[in-house]
């Protein structure tokens, strides 16, 4: 690939008796410019995995899925609260409580491994137990509460 740019004559900003400024600016317009000499292509290396998940990918998907984590025991604690107040038993309410917060993180837990990689990990085997756990779990905590 040819450089069709024009060569710069003018070295830009120069103080008044800088004679080497403008010598320097010549001498590198009729220098010839290097062929792509710092440009790396990067190419599929044929036989490597599609699926390949960095390491990088995995810490910020764990470090989402605590995140939602501490998020769902406020939620959780929110949840027991309300229940109490409408005159739920404590118990039945802290197990509510408990089921919507697995419930919660089950289903976070197969939307945060889709994310990362859903040719590796959006699989029947791998999100239908997760996300049938949480549901279950989100239907369970409902049903509990009622008592």
């Amino acid at each position: 690939m040819q450089n069709t740019t024009p060569p710069v004559t003018d070295p830009g900003f120069k103080l008044p008796g800088d004679e080497k400024a403008v010598a320097d600016a010549a001498r590198a317009a009729s220098a010839p410019a290097p062929a792509q000499a710092n440009t790396i292509e990067v190419a599929p290396v044929a036989g490597a995995p599609v699926t390949d998940t960095s390491s990088r990918d995995l810490a910020i998907g764990a470090a989402v899925f605590l995140v939602l984590l501490v998020v769902y025991f406020f939620v959780r604690n929110a949840y027991v609260h309300h229940m109490v107040v409408k005159r739920v038993a404590p118990s039945s309410a802290g197990s509510a409580g408990w089921l919507l917060f697995v419930g919660l993180s089950f289903i976070s837990a197969a939307a945060v491994l889709a994310i990362i990689n859903a040719s590796k990990f959006l699989t029947f085997a791998i999100t239908a137990p997760l996300v049938a756990v949480g549901l279950i779990a989100l239907v369970a905590a409902l049903f509990v509460g009622r008592r």
